[in-house]
């Protein structure tokens, strides 16, 4: 890491490191297989990182986490990062949903979710993409949930909810007001238990040939109790964004954390293989890959940083995580697609984490918003700071 991590970060961040590198990334090919096995690896490691004192660090202590703050977990889920099994592990995966929330929610969902979502013993799912709705403009989400008597009554389809067929609950984006004022105040969340009748799982949506458990779920009348309600009607948009905001510098540092360990993959491929009597690290275009690289990780980690800093100041930073979220993805897909081309043929297999890593870098420039919506909003708000 080529630049200094604070002391107060460093022990902790050093052991995470250890976690995964001798750990996580060691069972990488069972936990990708998936059944039984799989299962049972996973719930070992989450035991080992229970006993080693390196579970949910980032959870707020009030709720039973390691209650590091902001901008020291930042540091530790770039390490955490390096593999997309690394949440699950060390039981960061439901931090967003346990701050929602925590929150947002009523005493009851609060007393009935939070401890366990904490403790990994249930898991969460956020449920706000549509089939038939451009996911770059939610306004437009068809998803409704009318009042009857003292019930919600969800009716609609979405996708792309990650985790629904393992999950306790969905927190669902409905369309609760339809005379709001401004299209962004129609909108509302609820929580919806995934055993309530009318929840049906279509189907498990594969993502470029990885089943990561995204799925399709219909909403067929499904009635819940009107306090399932999160925050105030029509305060759909300011819980997503408050949960977003956030979770895009943990995105961002998890992206970090893959292209470095791609990175660090394909240095060593360069000094390690021999093509035409000399080490392919004597290779002008190969150093080209290593100088872009190293540049592009630095730049991101810096931005991003430099977000999560104005985020722990109070600041909702939209331009900084605009910035990030773009120059994150991008900076991810390049890098990872340089340890491709480094490794050639071998690139390819599932022998090296890279083909996974790739597939995923790809998705990064889609889910949380696209990069052309990231790309608008940022330099309109850049060029109104200017004219002012």
């Amino acid at each position: 890491m080529p630049f200094p991590v604070p002391d107060r970060v460093k022990d902790v961040r050093d052991a995470v490191h250890a976690f995964m590198t001798e750990r996580v990334e060691p069972a990488e090919p069972v936990l990708n297989a998936g059944g039984k096995e799989s299962r049972d690896a996973l719930q070992e490691l989450r035991r080992q990182a229970k006993r080693e004192g390196l579970w949910a660090l980032g959870h707020p202590a009030e709720l039973g986490g390691g209650g590091m703050p902001f901008l020291d977990y930042v540091y530790v889920n770039e390490v955490q990062g390096r593999s997309e099994w690394g949440q699950l592990a060390l039981g960061t995966f439901t931090l967003q949903d346990s701050l929602m929330l925590h929150k947002y929610a009523s005493p009851r969902w609060r007393e009935r979710y939070l401890a366990p979502l904490v403790a990994g013993d249930v898991s969460p799912s956020f449920a706000m993409t549509e089939p038939s709705v451009a996911g770059s403009d939610p306004t437009g989400i068809q998803t409704t949930a009318e009042l009857d008597g003292d019930e919600w009554v969800i009716r609609g389809r979405k996708w792309f909810t990650t985790g629904a067929a393992q999950a306790a609950y969905t927190t669902v984006m409905c369309r609760t007001e339809p005379d709001a004022p401004t299209p962004h105040r129609a909108f509302s969340m609820i929580v919806v238990p995934t055993d309530t009748p009318g929840y049906r799982i279509v189907r498990e949506t594969p993502v470029l040939g990885i089943e990561g458990g995204h799925y399709e779920v219909v909403y067929d009348d499904v009635r819940v109790p009107a306090d399932n309600l999160l925050g105030p009607r029509g305060h759909g948009f300011v819980i997503a964004q408050d949960r977003l905001g956030p979770g895009r510098i943990f995105h961002c540092m998890r992206w970090l954390g893959q292209a470095q360990r791609a990175f660090e993959l394909m240095c060593a491929r360069l000094n390690a293989r021999v093509a035409f009597g000399e080490p392919l690290s004597a290779k002008q275009l190969m150093q080209q890959h290593v100088f872009d690289s190293y540049t592009e990780i630095q730049a991101a980690r810096l931005l991003t940083l430099q977000a999560a800093e104005r985020i722990d100041a109070g600041d909702q930073a939209r331009v900084e995580i605009g910035a990030i979220k773009v120059v994150g993805a991008r900076m991810l897909h390049n890098v990872v697609d340089r340890a491709i081309q480094v490794h050639g043929a071998a690139g390819l297999t599932d022998d090296l984490p890279l083909s996974r890593m790739y597939r995923h870098a790809r998705e990064a420039r889609i889910y949380d918003g696209p990069d052309e919506v990231h790309i608008q909003s940022t330099a309109r708000r850049i060029l109104k700071a200017a004219s002012a």
